[in-house]
């Protein structure tokens, strides 16, 4: 049983150790500090709202490995930003420029908003329209059953 528990405690080690970053070091500072930057600019393409800084994917750690790599090799970011763009598209981009490929990303929401709106508006006029006043014998039922006594 011994065994078991050491073997899972092994694989649980190794699992660690696999998904962690591989450490970087730079020449400069400011190459560091361009490092970050882009790491923030950039999305991983497999999480949920998440910048490359933030996630831990695999994938993640490929990115920022091949903007390491282009930082080290001397490229400048909109050097960096063109190829992840033209590898990846717009989406890599946490705020991805204004364009006609990207109107949905940037006016979807507000168009969702306003059909919802519109949808809730004309469900509430039409059950106010269809609502019709009382007849008389209606309206002298709903009295005796509010108040039986006074017959």
């Amino acid at each position: 049983m011994q065994t078991i528990i050491y073997v899972v405690l092994l694989g649980c080690v190794a699992f660690a150790v696999h998904s962690a970053d591989i450490p970087v070091s730079f020449e400069s500072p400011h190459d560091e500090q361009r490092y970050v930057e882009l790491l923030e600019q950039l999305r991983c393409l497999v999480c949920q709202n998440q910048s490359l800084s933030d996630s831990h994917a695999e994938l993640a750690q490929d990115l920022r490995s091949e903007v390491y790599k282009m930082i080290a090799s001397g490229k400048h970011n909109d050097e960096i930003m063109a190829f992840m763009v033209e590898r990846y598209g717009d989406f890599v981009l946490y705020k991805p420029p204004m364009k006609s490929t990207t109107w949905l990303l940037w006016f979807g929401p507000l168009l969702l908003l306003l059909v919802a709106l519109s949808i809730v508006l004309l469900a509430t006029k039409r059950r106010r329209e269809t609502q019709l006043p009382l007849s008389d014998e209606e309206r002298q039922r709903v009295q005796h059953l509010i108040e039986p006594d006074k017959q």
